[in-house]
């Protein structure tokens, strides 16, 4: 197999752009490529960063009704506004060429994820990914055709048996698990947000995934305010035993930043350490369980200047096996390039110096601990289903 490791970007994916004002900012993909860039993390010969066309028709409808689609172009093309397909609201307004910049998005994961499968490249990233709200048949929460359903769709069509699909993005990765809720050949796992408190309001432990996939489904729905010491141990508690159950052939992971304590969207309080810790975690269970073969995608984050960049450029670390130090300081070049482009100061660390403290889940179960109950929840909902017993440790 390869070492190489595939980088998915072209300025063209900055054309996802719903407009001034809209939370989804294209400038946090354009400032984190730049902070990578001025790291050194793409410039090695083993890292190849590859464009995207944008995903012909008969791709996006491996996840997507045709009318939708065609409503899609319609809204592209002529703004045309559809509200019945979830186009033109407020948090999926029209803007022109729509249709090609999100299946751009989709070509960029469907064809990274296909090369790591044929061993072309050990890993690959697409961070303008992560598209998990959108629907069969709707746009939803600022994503308009799914790129990760359509990736693992592609996976499965060249012959993957399993693949696991883990989502620690704020919000519930809600299309993705729509997409294979009775498909046996496909777990999803979502730490995040309860729904009684965020958007879309869906994720509880008790959905598990439909009659010809019990068990396929795994939610772990946090309470506000979660900060490191939980959110850390939420995702030990869950996430590595039900891959070990699983044993997928390929990990599709979505690292959305907006877990993070600043992010003016989500209401948990996680830090960019305990973000890069949980993207080393993934990582190292990639390789543990799958084989290796890892799409890592991007998502939620709606802190533009001081949260996405440096989250996702250690997700890019991590990916490329060049770990950035917490310590490290953020390059002078970076820093003037922000003032320039957004008018302010951005951090100047690569870390919120954290204390990452946390207690593993065999430590024992505090039933007076919100954090805990949730995820007592989980494991009694789902864990009996993958054949995990949910009291041991």
């Amino acid at each position: 197999m390869s070492q190489r490791v595939r980088v998915v970007w072209t300025p063209e994916l900055l054309d996802y752009d719903f407009g001034p004002g809209h939370p989804m900012s294209p400038l946090r993909l354009d400032l984190t490529i730049r902070l990578a860039r001025s790291l050194g993390l793409l410039d090695h010969p083993d890292v190849e960063v590859v464009g995207a066309q944008p995903a012909p028709d008969e791709v996006l409808l491996t996840a997507h009704d045709p009318d939708y689609v065609a409503a899609v172009r319609r809204a592209s093309d002529g703004g045309a506004v559809d509200p019945a397909w979830g186009i033109g609201t407020e948090d999926d307004p029209v803007f022109p060429g729509m249709h090609e910049a999100a299946a751009r998005v989709v070509a960029g994961s469907r064809d990274a994820a296909l090369a790591v499968w044929r061993g072309e490249v050990a890993h690959a990233v697409n961070l303008t990914g992560g598209m998990h709200h959108a629907m069969y048949g709707a746009a939803s929460g600022f994503c308009v055709y799914n790129d990760a359903a359509v990736a693992i769709r592609g996976l499965l069509d060249a012959g993957a048996r399993r693949v696991a699909y883990v989502d620690i993005d704020a919000h519930h990765g809600d299309g993705v698990q729509a997409a294979f809720w009775d498909d046996p050949r496909v777990l999803t796992v979502s730490v995040h947000e309860s729904g009684h408190t965020l958007f879309p309001g869906t994720g509880d432990p008790v959905d598990i995934g439909g009659p010809e996939a019990v068990g396929g489904a795994v939610n772990l729905a946090l309470p506000a305010h979660t900060g490191d010491a939980g959110w850390l141990r939420a995702v030990d508690a869950v996430v590595p035993e039900v891959l070990r159950a699983f044993q997928p052939e390929f990990l599709v992971t979505q690292h959305g930043c907006d877990a993070h304590v600043e992010d003016p969207i989500a209401n948990l309080d996680v830090s960019i350490d305990a973000e890069r810790l949980v993207s080393h975690w993934l990582h190292e269970l990639a390789h543990e369980v799958a084989g290796g073969r890892w799409l890592a995608l991007g998502g939620g984050g709606y802190a533009v200047v001081d949260v996405v960049p440096r989250a996702w450029t250690h997700l890019l670390a991590e990916a490329t096996h060049r770990p950035v130090e917490p310590s490290a300081r953020v390059p002078r070049g970076w820093l003037d390039q922000v003032v320039a482009l957004y008018g302010r100061e951005a951090p100047g660390s690569m870390t919120d110096g954290a204390d990452l403290r946390w207690r593993p889940w065999a430590a024992g179960f505090d039933p007076d601990d919100g954090v805990d109950r949730a995820i007592m929840a989980t494991r009694r909902a789902a864990f009996p289903a993958v054949g995990i017993d949910p009291l041991l440790d």
